[in-house]
């Protein structure tokens, strides 16, 4: 299996579990590898037999940004699952970060895997 990624795609949100959190917003980082076979589009050169790099950015921004989240784990979920079922890949692996979430940690965060059903 290819793995297409995006690395360090910082999107800014409003996310936490404490009411002065949900009034801010904060920067977030994402790393996230797609699980996809690109022999398609190695032979034919064709952005449509593969995943669209901006397309998966701007998904994720949408996401991030259409509403305040409580949980790193639930946006975290909400964004696999998208991402697996908008650009087909067969699994994801997605890193997302909360810098200077908690003192004297550069940042915190969660890694999920998910596989296509």
């Amino acid at each position: 299996m290819d793995h297409i990624y995006l690395h360090d795609l910082e999107v800014e949100a409003v996310i936490g579990i404490h009411a002065w959190e949900q009034r801010i917003r904060r920067r977030l980082r994402f790393d996230i590898e797609l699980d996809t076979d690109t022999r398609s589009a190695s032979d034919s050169g064709d952005i449509g037999d593969t995943i669209d790099y901006a397309a998966v950015a701007d998904c994720v921004r949408s996401i991030v940004t259409r509403g305040a989240h409580v949980l790193l784990e639930g946006l975290a979920e909400e964004i696999a699952q998208t991402l697996l079922e908008r650009f087909g890949c067969h699994s994801i692996r997605l890193t997302v970060g909360k810098p200077g979430a908690v003192a004297g940690v550069r940042e915190v965060g969660i890694v999920i895997e998910r596989n296509r059903p």
